[in-house]
Order: C-alpha cells, then structure tokens, then sequence
C-alpha cells in the first residue's frame, strides 16, 4: 500500500454520484419510460451456464438511465437467472420485484429515491456480496439483511449515525463506504472482519468506537472536521493507511494516539490540515510513526528518518531524570 495515492482509494462511482446529487431534486417531475423488451435485451450480455450446467443464460443486465419506476421494474422479475443487475440512475423507490433473481451476486441501485430498506427484498438474496446505493435518501440501515455481503456502498445519503453496523448482521462484510452523509462521529460500528471504512466528506468531529476494527486496513477520513486523531486504538492491529485530509490538525499533539498503530501503518495522508505549514512538519510526524514508508504522496526518506530517530533519542534524554 506504500504506493496507494490518496484519491486512488476513492470509488469510480464517487463523480457520478456527487454530479446526480446535485442534479436530482427532491420534488422534479421525472420522466418514465415503458421498459421493453428490447430495451432488456439491449442490455443483457456475459452468456454463462445456469446452475445446473446443462444451459446458458446471459447473467448480465445493466439498465442505467432508463427511466425505470416500481411499477415497470417488475419487467425483469422473470430474468432469474441474472447475476450482475445495475439499475442506477432512475426512480426506483421499491425493489421487492427483484426478489426473484436469487442468484444477484453484484447490485447497483445508485441514484435513485429508495429511503428505506425496510420492505427490501435482500434476506431473500443469499449469495448477494455487492449492493451499492449511493445517492439514494437513506438514513439508517434497519430492515438491511444480507449474510453474505462483503461490500456496501451507501455514499451519498442522509445517515447521521453508524447504529446498526454490527458483526451479527454483517459477519462477511469487507468494505463499507458512507462518503458524503452527515457522520459526525465513528461511534457505532461493530465490525471485526471490516478492512476498509471510507467516510470522507462528513461532518467528523470525534474518533469513537475504533477499537473494535481489529482487522480494519484502511481507514479514510479526508475533508471531515477533525482536530485531532484522538480515538485512534492499539486494537486496529492491522490498520496499513489512514487518510485525514482537509481537516483541522494544527499541531503535533494532536497526533499524539499515531503511536498506537506505529507499528502497522504504512501510509499516513495529512495534505491541507494546518499542521502542515510548518517546517518541521514530515519530521514530527515520524517521531510518533518511525517505520512509515509514505507521508502524503511522497515516500519518507533515509534523511528524514534519520532526523527523527535523533530527535526521538533526544526525547528519551530529556524524560530520564537527573541523578
């Protein structure tokens, strides 16, 4: 991970969601279309064996822009066989016609006004692993069942808490991304098997509940109100690269908790806070994070390091007491 650019953990979707966000108005008239058969078949593709093998089915169908409703979604109930389904950008409210297609590996329902997931149909989805719903008007994620899933994207809705991420419910989720909500704590997240958080773009005023990311990797935080990474744990063991960006760091004290996961982290991102018109600036950070191999986009230097083991020596000095 010491090559990883910050912006190149960010999503491919993240611009078009960010771009429908500000298009899309609660009340607009929208446009539907009748969903035809050509339409359908325009966009199926990836021809595969069934589950018994003994035919081909496409298992691909992607029906983006199309001006879909509840009521002419139902058109695609009968197409059981699809795995991979994408019906972003239209007005869907309703999924309950997709309970059907019981093999869904990968969804997409970006873009569109579901504001709750209640009523959903993914309990009865079990091989479900990818569901992405950026840009809906969610707030919470009670009625969400979906055992197998190891990625949710839920960017750009209306949550102003985590409640509810809990193990129990999610025991195989890997990636979780809640950029641009209104998050203005970490609290709430259970999570123990979680690799990567993003949470950019909140409202982040307080590191809480970290603890019990124990196999957390990646933890992105950038353009959030922080001004001190207080709150980060010796109980995130795994945690490779953390990304504070654009927040509110002005001094080395506030860094201070870098120390408890010292020794894992790899790459530390801390462009555009404060902290980092100071001169010294590379060389405190590496008093609390001596084995990082990448500050910002630049990696860390022989130089550097060796300036800050000195002044970590000098520290020691200074704390042992006279005789």
């Amino acid at each position: 991970m010491s090559d990883m650019d910050e912006d190149e953990v960010l999503t491919d979707a993240e611009e078009e969601v960010e771009t429908q966000a500000k298009e899309v108005g609660g009340d607009e008239k929208v446009q539907v279309s009748h969903l035809t058969q050509e339409t359908i078949s325009e966009g199926l593709s990836l021809l595969s064996k069934t589950g018994h093998g003994l035919e081909h089915a496409y298992i691909k169908l992607v029906l983006k822009d199309k001006g879909l409703n509840d009521t002419n979604i139902a058109a695609i109930s009968s197409y059981i066989h699809i795995r991979l389904l994408d019906v972003s950008n239209n007005h869907l409210t309703d999924l309950s016609p997709l309970a059907s297609l019981i093999h869904l590996l990968w969804l997409k329902v970006d873009n569109n006004a579901v504001a709750s997931f209640k009523g959903q149909p993914f309990a009865q989805l079990p091989f479900l692993q990818l569901l992405s719903m950026a840009g809906n008007r969610l707030t919470d994620i009670d009625g969400l069942a979906a055992p197998s899933l190891e990625r949710l994207n839920l960017t750009g809705n209306s949550f102003m808490r985590m409640d509810g991420f809990q193990g129990g419910c999610f025991a195989n989720l890997l990636i979780l991304e809640l950029r641009g909500n209104q998050l203005d704590t970490t609290d709430g997240i259970n999570l123990p098997n979680l690799k990567e958080l993003y949470l950019a773009q909140n409202v982040i005023k307080r590191l809480e509940g970290l603890e019990k990311l124990e196999r957390l990797r990646l933890l992105h935080l950038r353009e959030n109100q922080l001004d001190s990474l207080k709150g980060l744990s010796a109980g995130m063991k795994c945690l490779q690269y953390l990304n504070v960006r654009g927040n509110a760091i002005a001094d080395e004290n506030a860094l201070q908790s870098l120390s408890l996961v010292s020794t894992t982290l790899q790459v530390l991102v801390l462009s555009e806070n404060p902290l980092v018109e100071s001169s010294d600036y590379r060389v405190s950070v590496l008093t609390f994070l001596p084995e990082l191999e990448q500050l910002d986009k630049d990696p860390v230097t022989p130089e550097e390091r060796a300036q800050a083991l000195e002044r970590i020596k000098e520290l020691k000095e200074e704390e042992i007491p006279e005789p």
